[in-house]
């Protein structure tokens, strides 16, 4: 069986395949690709001529492994596959099935013939004795939900009808979301129900089972709270003003941190720091807060407006992310550069979006924190407007145009 290949992913992974000292922990929200992934790795490792023989895949959450929960169960598992010494590779899937995994997936690490690469829907399995135990012998690798140029490719690949206005796709990219699995419907209730399902997944798997969540109603208050307010700068102190003074809600601030933790680390939000330009410092209690993909919005309201300024800069931040890019929000004074985005040592690249700049005065409200930037690291705005022209240095491009063709900063 072919699979869809998330080359961004696959190309950061491939000098690892023969590495057995290092550890390849593949993370990131509940249905984003992570099995597909490691399939495709497989098919690559078959392609290159490995034998069937020297390839071990344990998926654990299906029937065929379903009783696999302890380390002894697992590592029985592994043995009875290990027919002689030739180099093997091992994959894992949904490995914090089983729990106090880690000293068993170690033991094979330090064989150093063995291949190991397992997989997780959370940050909870890098949170135990893999990371203190394992620190510079494993390497993350997280993945997204798809983005626009993947989601062009995937309905390629399952040979779905493709508009051949590409900005019309885009839409329906904003509507229907990134999870792969969602592909497979034709109609966005369907999608709708099926990303409903995989959130309630979530939930149920990455949230409740790792987490001890005493006040079930409060902690979705809050979730609803972050979640419906997406690419807004958020504090600890402006959501525990909401929950008091309007929900009138007792919540202590503590519960509140741990809260906004938990949905961290079951990925279904990710967190961009406010960064000082001038002072070069990262600015403390404030943030944003980015959905790791935008149809967990619809799934929690019935109203499907939105708006389009905090979801246009949601989808470059997961496009960007997962092209491998560290992210910030720029403050200088009182302006706002959308992101600060880096790559290697010292890449450089300032960002604005907006949905439009054909209104003047938002065209230059949109340049003011540029001409407050006295670096000369690249500029861009991404725009939803076809017809473009750079101005003062700033590279303006349409963000359809520049995901569909998988292009870097």
């Amino acid at each position: 069986m072919e699979y869809y290949r998330r080359e961004n992913y696959l190309k950061r992974i491939r000098n690892f395949y023969d590495d057995g000292s290092i550890i390849k922990v593949i993370t990131g929200i509940r249905r984003c690709g992570k099995s597909t992934l490691l399939k495709s790795i497989i098919e690559e490792l078959q392609e290159k001529g490995v034998p069937e023989k020297d390839i071990i895949s344990i998926e654990l959450d299906k029937k065929e492994f379903k009783k696999i929960v302890t380390p002894e169960q697992l590592e029985e598992e592994i043995d009875k596959r290990i027919t002689d010494k030739d180099f093997k590779y091992l994959f894992i899937d949904e490995i914090e099935n089983v729990k106090n995994f880690e000293p068993v997936i170690n033991a094979y690490r330090e064989e150093g013939n063995i291949s190991v690469f397992i997989t997780g829907s959370n940050s909870y399995l890098l949170s135990g004795e893999l990371i203190t135990k394992l620190t510079g012998r494993y390497i993350e690798f997280e993945m997204m939900p798809l983005n626009f140029y993947e989601y062009i490719g995937m309905k390629k690949f399952l040979n779905k009808e493709i508009n051949s206005n590409i900005y019309i796709e885009f839409e329906d990219f904003i509507k229907n979301g990134g999870f792969p699995g969602a592909l497979y419907y034709d109609e966005f209730e369907d999608k709708i129900t099926y990303i409903s399902s995989v959130v309630q997944q979530i939930f149920e798997k990455d949230i409740k089972t790792n987490n001890k969540i005493k006040d079930v109603a409060l902690f979705e208050v809050i979730e609803k709270f972050i979640i419906n307010n997406f690419g807004s700068v958020i504090s600890v102190s402006s959501i525990y003003e909401y929950l008091v003074k309007k929900e009138k809600l007792k919540v202590d601030r503590r519960t509140l941190k741990r809260y906004i933790d938990i949905l961290e680390k079951a990925k279904i939000i990710y967190s961009c720091d406010l960064f000082d330009i001038k002072s070069k410092m990262v600015l403390k209690g404030e943030k944003k807060y980015y959905l790791a993909d935008f149809s967990i919005y619809y799934t929690l309201n019935t109203d499907n407006r939105i708006s389009y300024g905090p979801m246009l800069e949601n989808i470059v931040y997961n496009y960007l992310k997962s092209k491998n890019y560290n992210l910030s929000v720029g403050k200088i004074g009182k302006l706002e550069c959308d992101f600060i985005a880096r790559k290697d040592f010292d890449k450089y690249f300032y960002i604005q979006v907006s949905k439009t700049i054909a209104d003047e005065k938002v065209e230059e409200r949109e340049y003011k924190p540029f001409y407050e930037i006295k670096n000369m690291y690249p500029k861009y705005l991404f725009t939803s407007d076809v017809l473009l022209q750079d101005r003062d240095g700033v590279i303006n491009v349409n963000i359809a145009d520049f995901i569909y063709n998988n292009k870097e900063l």
